[in-house]
């Protein structure tokens, strides 16, 4: 039945609970085993969440209640389902997903980020996404060479 045709209150009801669906990045979907764990684990607490809302006795306020947990879950199915797991890095002779790069930036600050998948990225726990500006320049080279991000200059110190 049209939303339209109930009480009001649930209108308002439905017009809160159609979220929007979190975008999908159209980059190949690449993880490290952490970062598959890591999505599973964020599925399993999103299934969690989900049901406990089917113990809530207003429909109104289930319906709220479980948006989030259902958007989360259709958003970590399609990512579970695209994920690729990438093998740790072998080799520390060139910049590669999954490796951890120091690089000095012409100001003289020196930073070390890990280069991993875009749902396990966070550049303030040390780690950034593959398809970052900064990974796409630094991928492919090896500890000494320079790259060159808007002006200014990165010079890898180490790769590990």
């Amino acid at each position: 039945m049209a939303v339209a045709f109930t009480k009001e209150e649930s209108f308002e009801t439905a017009s809160e609970t159609l979220l929007p669906d979190r975008p999908v990045s159209p980059h190949p979907n690449l993880v490290t085993e952490a970062g598959l764990k890591a999505l599973e684990l964020q599925f399993q607490q999103a299934r969690e969440a989900y049901d406990a809302t089917n113990t809530i006795e207003d429909v109104n306020e289930r319906r709220r209640q479980a948006a989030n947990p259902l958007r989360d879950l259709r958003y970590l199915a399609a990512r579970l389902r695209t994920a690729q797991l990438m093998p740790y890095p072998t080799s520390v002779n060139v910049v590669a997903f999954g490796n951890t790069v120091t690089f000095r930036r012409d100001d003289g600050r020196v930073q070390t980020y890990r280069i991993v998948g875009e749902d396990e990225a966070d550049p303030k726990a040390g780690s950034i996404s593959y398809v970052s500006p900064v990974a796409r320049l630094l991928m492919g080279k090896a500890a000494g060479d320079a790259a060159e991000a808007g002006g200014h200059e990165l010079e890898i110190i180490a790769i590990a």
